[in-house]
């Protein structure tokens, strides 16, 4: 699972391939302003620039995000997403995805509006089926959440990276995430996936 952070810097590449493609790839400054915008994100981060190239590196390992090195006029490194083919996302789940890393558990409704500028949903139910497309791979990407006190309409969350607050989550085929191994696991394949990332800069 990525973290908080990876999945902010993920959720922003996708984002931005979509909506400002003449500005994409983005330059180190231009993705952590996209990190930190105070708009279209929760929450609000302040990230560093070496946060942002930390969870670039680690995700570039993981075969996530690629550098695009200066050309064409370009004097600075760039940095594009490639997590849309390492998982085989259509435009349709990459939109979703995007959508999830960047504002946490939303409705269907919100999904549909906020997605608006990245993909064009017909429907709220072809909202619904992306999802439950996202929900049924192996392993899950997103779970359909118990309603919240005073809220009339359920909410859905990505599993790609850790959330700011946990949220409980609804019956699912999803198995729960959590006891010691699990944690063990998923240190392991992050200190892997750093070894990997040191080893390329060491090349």
């Amino acid at each position: 699972m990525l973290s908080i952070i990876e999945g902010r810097v993920l959720g922003c590449l996708l984002e931005k391939e979509r909506t400002t493609p003449d500005q994409y790839p983005l330059s180190l400054n231009a993705l952590v302003l996209a990190c930190n915008q105070s708009t279209s994100r929760d929450p609000v981060m302040a990230l560093e620039a070496h946060d942002v190239e930390a969870a670039i590196t680690s995700m570039k390992a993981a075969g996530l995000t690629r550098l695009v090195h200066p050309s064409h006029g370009r004097s600075v490194t760039r940095f594009r997403q490639v997590a849309d083919e390492h998982h085989g996302w259509t435009q349709a789940q990459s939109a979703i995805m995007a959508m999830l890393l960047l504002r946490g558990p939303q409705t269907l409704a919100e999904l549909r509006s906020r997605t608006e500028r990245q993909h064009d949903f017909e429907s709220i139910d072809e909202v619904e089926d992306v999802l439950r497309e996202l929900a049924a791979t192996d392993p899950p990407l997103a779970v359909h959440l118990e309603r919240a006190p005073g809220q009339k309409e359920t909410r859905w969350q990505q599993l790609l990276a850790e959330e700011a607050e946990p949220v409980p989550r609804a019956h699912s085929a999803v198995a729960p995430v959590g006891g010691l191994a699990d944690r063990v696991n998923e240190l392991e394949a992050r200190v892997a996936r750093l070894e990997a990332a040191i080893a390329d800069l060491l090349d």
